[in-house]
């Protein structure tokens, strides 16, 4: 078990790397710095909740990628994939998000996960002794779990669409991926999934949609 110092020590590591890793710069704004501790009014910590559920996600990868690896099922599902984007997009509208940008901000999740879990696979062909000794059930543990994160994460778009609209979005969301990435203490595997992640978090202001009365 590790101490509470090299535990903080490695957090403090992983929050620093973040920053770096998700920025793409070794200095530079506050992003590459954060602190601790956001206030509670500003844009970053109003999209703490997105980058929440992206690293939650993330770190679901791990468990499907245990329940493929050694199977013969492919980590690419076109079927899956579409199925994913399809139930994202059918309630847009109504919650009033473009169906494009729904599919654009799920498109995204499906690729970092896919990242994670091909990093996941390298990993484990070379060290056959950090292979996972349980495989969760795919169809009955892992999918249900990512399902329920689809829904919190239509409501977390929603949510945020005011910041996310915002011309300081795109900084305001790094600054909150390296806080997410600080507390659920991301790796690098995960780091550069949290990086693929966000690309479509910042939506246009146009991307809005009001829903027909």
């Amino acid at each position: 078990m590790r101490t509470r110092r090299t535990r903080s020590v490695s957090v403090a590591v992983s929050a620093v790397s973040a920053a770096l890793l998700l920025s793409g710069a070794a200095a530079g704004p506050a992003v590459a710095r954060p602190q601790p501790v956001a206030p509670a009014h500003s844009a970053t910590h109003a999209l703490a909740p997105l980058t929440n559920l992206f690293a939650e996600r993330l770190l679901i990868a791990d468990k499907v990628a245990a329940a493929k690896y050694g199977t013969g099922r492919p980590i690419d599902d076109p079927a899956r994939e579409q199925k994913i984007l399809d139930d994202a997009a059918a309630p847009a509208v109504g919650l009033g998000l473009a169906p494009d940008t729904v599919v654009a901000v799920f498109g995204d999740q499906i690729e970092a996960n896919k990242l994670v879990q091909r990093g996941l696979y390298a990993r484990w062909d070379a060290h056959p002794d950090e292979r996972p000794t349980q495989r969760p059930d795919l169809d009955k543990e892992v999918r249900p779990a990512l399902d329920r994160i689809t829904t919190r994460l239509l409501n977390t778009l929603v949510a945020t669409e005011g910041v996310r609209s915002s011309p300081s979005c795109e900084p305001r969301l790094y600054g909150a991926a390296a806080r997410s990435a600080y507390g659920h203490e991301l790796d690098v595997l995960h780091l550069k999934g949290m990086g693929r992640a966000l690309p479509s978090a910042c939506a246009r202001v146009n991307d809005h949609v009001i829903p027909q009365r």
